[in-house]
């Protein structure tokens, strides 16, 4: 067992949220705690009655929270230097790992420096490629220029995959490190299939049931599902598109593919339960940094058809677990997976070939790394001071 550390992890996501960042960063503070580290969670509070949990080696402070912007009930954290600077001058953590990079997070990162406490960070969102679908492509290199600022100013920079190490060192990022993510391969397995289940979709046994699991919103691609799917209809008419996540583009999917199933947001055993009961998983989105839901549906034995790009790059084998196109060839997106689709009787071998490629990805091994990391931080890292000192507002 490693030396324990004390270890202030700053996030403005975490659950109940229901998002990729949210539930890895859960994992990693459990997996901690685990190992008998100390971990003191700095978040935003949701909801006015929320109360910070403390217990045996966890304390969770809780600031004021904002509401954010096209994400109706996410709150961003208030950035409370006044709070960060008092917490952190009491008592010292011996490193700080920040997992966001909005207002609470830039907060920690001035503090960190200003008491030259070792600060890691994260690089789990490309927000810069956000901007490209909300009609604010001018913003993409203003914000790109904002996160190399933020993250070069840490000692350490974490990325779930390779191929993002070499994009962002490429764009200017320094001190990056692959720190790949986990998959609970219990909580996601074939054994949750529940027949009942696609019976209320309105879905027999010879239903081809085409699930998607994400955030309603442009910069999933949706269209390309859309699309996708109706090429599936056409060649298979009884198949039945299943929509898993809330959003702005709800009322507007709802209008352009009214026999869809819309089931909003999911989580626990129901969404569990609504992977295992599918047959196929596409997933169109482009700004992925790993895309948690591709490892959730391959773990739950679905094949997948993604672009390759995050998870899907590192795990999908064409014509053995799913179908890998082309980074933005949403056109042949489209036809993998209607030659997907017209695999229909070797779907279910190539589910399982899907979920036997997630079972290596264990939270233990991820978290092992993790923390591998941050004490490389304590023994050898000193914080370099790049702001003059921040005083308690």
């Amino acid at each position: 067992m490693a030396r324990s550390l004390k270890v202030s992890v700053v996030t403005e996501t975490y659950p109940p949220d229901m998002n990729g960042v949210a539930i890895t960063v859960a994992e990693i503070v459990a997996g901690l705690l685990a190992r008998e580290h100390q971990l003191q969670l700095i978040r935003p509070r949701q909801h006015e009655a929320d109360q910070g949990q403390s217990h045996q080696g966890f304390e969770e402070v809780l600031v004021p929270g904002i509401p954010m912007p096209s994400y109706p009930g996410q709150r961003m954290g208030w950035p409370s230097l006044g709070v960060l600077h008092q917490l952190w001058s009491q008592e010292r953590p011996d490193v700080v790992h920040i997992t966001t990079q909005g207002p609470l997070g830039w907060a920690a990162l001035q503090v960190s420096c200003s008491l030259s406490i070792p600060v890691s960070t994260d690089f789990r969102t490309n927000f810069h490629s956000y901007s490209n679908h909300y009609g604010l492509g001018w913003l993409k290199q203003p914000i790109l220029n904002y996160l190399r600022h933020f993250h070069n100013r840490s000692q350490r920079t974490m990325v779930p995959t390779e191929a993002l190490r070499k994009e962002l060192r490429r764009s200017g990022f320094r001190n990056l490190r692959v720190v790949a993510r986990g998959v609970d391969t219990e909580r996601f397995a074939p054994h949750h299939r529940d027949n009942a289940l696609r019976s209320r979709w309105g879905a027999s046994d010879q239903t081809l049931v085409v699930l998607c699991v994400g955030r309603l919103a442009a910069e999933k691609n949706l269209e390309t599902l859309i699309q996708a799917f109706e090429a599936i209809r056409r060649q298979h008419p009884d198949s039945l598109l299943v929509l898993v996540g809330k959003g702005p583009l709800e009322k507007q999917l709802r209008a352009r593919c009214p026999q869809a199933v819309l089931a909003g947001r999911r989580s626990g055993k129901e969404l569990s339960a609504h992977y295992a009961s599918a047959d196929l998983f596409l997933f169109p989105s482009l700004t992925e940094t790993f895309g948690n839901v591709t490892t959730e549906a391959m773990a739950s034995g679905l094949p997948v058809v993604a672009f390759a790009n995050g998870s899907a790059s590192l795990l999908v084998r064409n014509g053995i677990n799913g179908m890998l196109v082309d980074f933005g060839n949403n056109g042949a997106f489209v036809e993998a997976a209607v030659k997907l689709a017209t695999q229909r009787a070797q779907l279910p071998s190539h589910g399982l070939a899907a979920r036997h490629s997630t079972l290596p990805l264990k939270w233990s091994t991820v978290v092992e790394r993790f923390e591998r990391e941050l004490i490389s931080l304590t023994v050898h890292g000193k914080a370099v001071i790049h702001n003059t000192p921040v005083m308690p507002a």
